[in-house]
């Protein structure tokens, strides 16, 4: 039974905000999404509620979260509560809120070959983001529900990390995209885009081989 797979998350970003239009570091957590972030939140929305049944749904406390997570959740007819956990809030940037993007990879500190361990001044690396929502995570993997779980860029391109054990080929997930984790009777957990996962069902069941 090892190789039978159950979808137990869906870690969606939140849609673009103002910061991600400007490219640049958010200056607190009230920023609000864009009219594209809008959007982005209600095709996510429809992509989940065609595609998968979640029974629970998890955000952030920030205003950009919260907002993407109450569009996803009217979209898939979700009339449960959004619960809101602090843990899977951003990574804390620290001297470099409100700086351009490029900032960090500008900072003389910062190695791009050990990116996760790099700290901005006041701020937290990927690892300090890993103790506080990695946990989150494995206690929801153990839960028999399936969830939505709405966070930020770096909460995911953390978590990604700690759920497949490696930072390697880690990239940011982009504004309301969709990463499905699995897990099997043996307990393997495994991380694909939606669009990954949608191939895998697809050849698993033998449709589109011929």
């Amino acid at each position: 039974m090892s190789g039978l797979r159950v979808v137990r998350l869906l870690l969606v970003r939140h849609g673009q905000s103002e910061g991600n239009r400007l490219r640049q570091f958010s200056r607190d957590n009230q920023i609000d999404l864009t009219g594209l972030g809008t959007e982005q939140a209600r095709e996510a929305g429809v992509t989940i509620g065609a595609r998968f049944a979640p029974t629970r749904m998890v955000a952030s406390p920030y205003h950009r979260t919260q907002r993407t997570a109450a569009i996803i959740a009217d979209a898939i007819g979700h009339a449960g509560e959004i619960e809101t956990v602090p843990e899977i809030r951003e990574r804390e940037i620290g001297a470099l809120a409100g700086a351009p993007y490029d900032a960090m990879r500008e900072h003389p500190d910062y190695d791009p070959a050990r990116f996760w361990e790099w700290r901005p001044p006041q701020g937290e690396s990927l690892l300090d983001v890993v103790d506080r929502a990695g946990p989150i995570v494995d206690a929801l993997l153990r839960e028999d529900h399936q969830t939505v779980v709405v966070s930020h860029g770096g909460v995911m391109l953390a978590l990604r990390s700690h759920l497949t054990g490696t930072w390697e080929h880690s990239s940011v997930s982009g504004n309301c995209e969709i990463l499905v984790v699995t897990t099997d009777g043996s307990g393997g957990v495994q991380v694909l885009s939606a669009e990954d996962h949608d191939d895998e069902e697809t050849a698993g069941s033998g449709e589109g081989t011929g």
